[in-house]
């Protein structure tokens, strides 16, 4: 699993932007960035999801396998109609691109 140290790094260079500017976009103090990428700081879910909002990424969560499927979200999908699903594949495709990115670095 992907450290929060490595995700804001990562996401932040690909950003191009300096640990200044994403403290300005994100509203966190940049020692907190600098504690964060180097691990010594684990930041809170709201802070990591500012954090790479700033880099123009947006944070999401998969369940772990094994640990249950969040149903609410399927029974979502099936309410939708065939070409409804269909039109959401563009934004989805898009937003995948940026999760890995942000992960490979």
């Amino acid at each position: 699993m992907i450290k929060a140290a490595e995700l804001v790094r990562s996401a932040r260079r690909r950003a191009g932007l300096t640990q200044r500017e994403l403290a300005r976009r994100a509203k966190v103090p940049q020692p907190t960035i600098a504690a964060i990428e180097s691990g010594r700081q684990d930041p809170r879910y709201a802070t990591l999801a500012r954090l790479l909002r700033g880099c123009g990424v947006e944070l999401d969560y998969w369940p772990i396998a094994g640990q249950g499927v969040d149903r609410s979200l399927i029974q979502e999908q099936l309410r939708l109609t065939p070409l409804q699903r269909l039109r959401q594949v563009p934004a989805e495709t898009a937003f995948l691109r940026k999760i890995d990115a942000a992960r490979t670095g």
